[in-house]
């Protein structure tokens, strides 16, 4: 038997933030929505939490894993950390307001 709790704590780690660029809001008018997710999640751990949280049904999920990029900031160097994204494309009539009226 499963514990829900640990459940519901992978979920909430797995699933980040929206990421809002110039391309993920032209992306919206298409229905898909772009999110950081864990580096381990898969494309079947994102679509079920995706489909739990938003109660919304996906129809596909493509993820990719971002290179770290070198960053210099005067005589130090380093790297960017690297990241995993997820792009979610959503069934026709189907939303997720991630810009809710405050």
């Amino acid at each position: 038997m499963k514990n829900k709790k640990n459940d519901f704590q992978m979920m909430l780690g797995t699933i980040k933030y929206p990421i809002i660029t110039d391309k993920a809001t032209r992306l919206l008018e298409r229905n898909k929505y772009t999110f950081m997710v864990d580096q381990r999640a898969n494309k079947f751990t994102i679509k079920k939490i995706i489909e739990y949280i938003f109660s919304v049904e996906v129809i596909k999920v493509n993820t990719l894993n971002t290179p770290r990029k070198k960053r210099t900031i005067g005589q130090f160097s380093g790297y960017k950390a690297k990241y995993k994204k997820a792009i979610i494309t959503l069934k026709n009539g189907d939303t997720i307001n991630l810009f809710p009226d405050i």
